[in-house]
């Protein structure tokens, strides 16, 4: 999301149902891995300050392509007072580098489908996780038709601009099955599990190794 209209739309639109479910999920499921996370395409920062509030020691490292997302993740972050526990980094996958640092969690949430080759995305999870890091990724779930995403976009996003509906409808149809994603994983040899936890979204979580 390079453009700047594109950046505020989004950040403006209401997640917080998902979002938090999310988060939710993450802390009551790996509670003693939280000391320091990876957020990968962390958008607004929403996501990374409700870990915050969850969890205030917790150390979050917040990663996005977007400039402008990046912008209005820092202006977030410092409204919430969290500047101190979230490191905004502008960046891209593959290769960022975070030096000598190791990340106890990996997690991202709405990334994946935006990927032309997700198998980046699972190389990366494993470059950078510790060797027993857990792994917490939520996406959109493809509907089965067209005329279903249309259903999905207005039921959700039935108020919401245009140019937002636009992309959460190509995001849909873009986005992975069941199946497809466990073929990714069993090409990266990440024994996570799958399942499907709402009407648009999958979730993958599980321990990079055991």
């Amino acid at each position: 999301m390079d453009d700047r209209e594109q950046a505020a739309a989004y950040a403006r639109a209401d997640f917080s149902s998902s979002n938090q479910m999310f988060v939710d999920g993450l802390v009551e499921t790996y509670p003693d891995r939280l000391g320091s996370i990876l957020d990968i395409g962390c958008g607004p920062a929403d996501v990374p300050i409700r870990i915050l509030r969850a969890v205030p020691s917790a150390k979050v490292t917040a990663v996005d392509a977007s400039l402008p997302m990046v912008e209005i993740a820092r202006h977030a972050v410092q409204e919430a007072g969290f500047q101190d526990n979230i490191e905004l980094i502008l960046g891209r996958l593959p290769g960022i580098d975070f030096g000598d640092m190791a990340f106890q969690t990996i997690a991202s949430k709405d990334l994946l489908h935006h990927l032309p080759d997700p198998s980046i995305f699972w190389e990366e999870v494993v470059r950078l996780g510790t060797g027993t890091a857990a792994i917490y990724v939520m996406d959109l779930y493809r509907p089965n038709s067209c005329e279903d995403a249309k259903k999905i976009v207005e039921s959700v996003s039935g108020n919401e601009p245009e140019v937002l509906k636009r992309d959460f409808y190509n995001s849909l149809l873009a986005a992975f099955t069941v199946d497809e994603i466990q073929s990714q994983l069993e090409s990266a040899s990440l024994p996570l599990n799958v399942e499907k936890v709402s009407e648009r979204h999958l979730l993958l979580h599980g321990l990079l190794s055991v």
